[in-house]
C-alpha cells in the first residue's frame, strides 16, 4: 500500500492521464485507429533528447559549468543574478526541469547561511527564469517539441511567437529580482558546495554528438527515425545505463493523452464544444487550462481542436507561470527547496504565487495587446 501511495504522489499526472484515457475507451471502443493517435515523431525525438541530456549530466558537464560559473562571485546579489541567468539560458537547451535540477541544489548549498528571504527569492527567480527561458526553443520543453512537430511550423515562425515572450519574460524576471534587492553582502562560499561530479571529456563529446542528432531531427534536417535508431544503437553499444535515466513516465503520459484526445475528437458534441471554446481565445484558454493540469498536458489536449498554433504555443508557454502545477519544473524546485534545512514552504508558496501570477497577467495582457500582432 505504501508503494502505491508513493507512486501516486510521485506520478499524479501519469495516473490521471491513464485513468482519463481508460475512461475515454468506454466512449470510443478500442480499435486499430488508436494507433493513428500516437505521434511517434514527438515520442522518438523526446526520448533522444532526454537520453542525450541525461548522458551529458552523467558525464559531469553541467556540474563543471556550475563550478566555473560560481567561481569568483563576490556578493550574494551577483550570485542570485548569475544563477537566475544560468537557468534562463541553459533551459533553452537542456529543458527547464534539468536546468532547475542542476542549479537549485547549488543555490541552496551556496545561500544556506544567507537567510530564507534571499534563498526563497533566488529559487523563485530561477524557477521563473527556467520556465520562460525554455519557452524560446522547440526543444526547451516537451510541449514546444510536440507543437513544433504537430503543426509543421518553420523555425522562423516559431521564434516570432516565442522570441517576444522570452524577451519580455527576461525583462520581468531580472527587473523583479533587481527591484527585490537581494542582499549585496559578501558571499562566503561553503566548502564543497555544489555537485562534485567528475568531468569526462570523452563521454561529454559522445553525448553532445547524440544531442546534435536530436537537434537535427527537431529541425527536420535529419529523419527522426534515423536519429532514434542511431541513438538506441549507440546507447546499447556504449552507454546502456543511460536507458534507465530516461523519463519513461513522461513518454507514457504523452501516449495516454494522445489516446484521450484522439477519442474526444471522435465524439462530435465534445469536439464541437472544445473547438468553439478555443476559437479566438487559444492563448487565454490554454494558459487557464495549464493552471490545473500543467502546460504539457494542456498542449496535448487542445492541439487537436484548433489550427491556431500561435495562440496555443503562446498560451501554454505563458501558462507555465501561475500555480505550482502549471509547470512540472515548478514542482521540482519547490520540492528541492522544501527539503532544505530551515525551509519555510508556506512563505515560499506566497512569494512564488505573487511573482508568478503577476508575470502571468502581464504576459497574457501583452500577448493580447501587442505580441499577437508581432507574431502574425
Amino acid at each position: 500500500m505504501e508503494a502505491v501511495k508513493s507512486f501516486l504522489k510521485k506520478e499524479p499526472v501519469l495516473v490521471i492521464s491513464g485513468l482519463l484515457a481508460a475512461a475515454s475507451a468506454f466512449l470510443v471502443p478500442p480499435s486499430a485507429e488508436y494507433l493513428s493517435y500516437i505521434d511517434l515523431r514527438t515520442l522518438g525525438i523526446l526520448f533522444c533528447l532526454m537520453a542525450a541530456v541525461a548522458g551529458l549530466t552523467d558525464a559531469g558537464l553541467f556540474a563543471l559549468l556550475v563550478r566555473k560559473l560560481s567561481a569568483g562571485v563576490g556578493t550574494v546579489r551577483k550570485l542570485c543574478l548569475l544563477l537566475t541567468g544560468a537557468c534562463f539560458l541553459f533551459s533553452m537547451f537542456i529543458t527547464n526541469d534539468v536546468a532547475l535540477l542542476t542549479f537549485v541544489p547549488l543555490t541552496i548549498a551556496l545561500l544556506a547561511g544567507e537567510g530564507q528571504r534571499t534563498l526563497i527569492l533566488a529559487v523563485v527567480s530561477e524557477t521563473i527564469a527556467a520556465n520562460l527561458g525554455s519557452a524560446l526553443t522547440p526543444f526547451g520543453n516537451p510541449q514546444n517539441l510536440f507543437l513544433y512537430s504537430r503543426y509543421g511550423m518553420g523555425l522562423g515562425e516559431f521564434f516570432r511567437v516565442t522570441g517576444p515572450i522570452c524577451l519580455l519574460g527576461f525583462l520581468l524576471t531580472f527587473g523583479g529580482l533587481l527591484l527585490a534587492r537581494p542582499e549585496n553582502a559578501p558571499l562566503a562560499l561553503p566548502g564543497g558546495a555544489g555537485e562534485e561530479r567528475p568531468f569526462s571529456g570523452r563521454r561529454a563529446a559522445f553525448f553532445a554528438a547524440l544531442f546534435l542528432l536530436s537537434l537535427l531531427a527537431v529541425l527536420r534536417l535529419l529523419d527522426w527515425r534515423l536519429a532514434f535508431a542511431a541513438t538506441v544503437l549507440l546507447l546499447a553499444l556504449f552507454a546502456r545505463p543511460i536507458f534507465r535515466r530516461v523519463d519513461y513516465s513522461l513518454l507514457l503520459t504523452f501516449v495516454f493523452f494522445f489516446i484521450l484526445v484522439g477519442n474526444l475528437s471522435r465524439i462530435p458534441a465534445v469536439s464541437s464544444w472544445i473547438s468553439s471554446l478555443l476559437a479566438g481565445r487559444e492563448a487565454a484558454v490554454s494558459a487557464l487550462v495549464s493552471q490545473a493540469i500543467s502546460n504539457v498536458p494542456a498542449a496535448l489536449m487542445l492541439a487537436e481542436f484548433t489550427g491556431n498554433w500561435q495562440g496555443l504555443l503562446a498560451g501554454t508557454n505563458i501558462g507555465g507561470l501561475g500555480t505550482l502545477v502549471a509547470s512540472m519544473a515548478s514542482l521540482i524546485s519547490f520540492r528541492l527547496y522544501a527539503r532544505a534545512e530551515g525551509a519555510k514552504p508556506g512563505r515560499y508558496f506566497a512569494v512564488f504565487s505573487l511573482y508568478n501570477f503577476l508575470y502571468l497577467a502581464v504576459l497574457l495582457a501583452a500577448w493580447q495587446l501587442i505580441l499577437k500582432g508581432v507574431s502574425l
